[in-house]
């Protein structure tokens, strides 16, 4: 139990690190696809 929840904590590290750069990621994956659908209708 003491393994799952240390593994557990350090998942929620590096959630709280990293959070910017998934939003950044998710930003620009949102773009291209509405980039691709706005094309798409032209």
């Amino acid at each position: 139990m003491d393994t799952i929840q240390s593994g557990y904590k350090g998942v929620r590290l590096l959630m709280n690190l990293n959070w910017d750069r998934l939003l950044y990621i998710c930003t620009i994956v949102f773009a291209l696809w509405l980039g691709a659908f706005i094309g798409s209708l032209l």
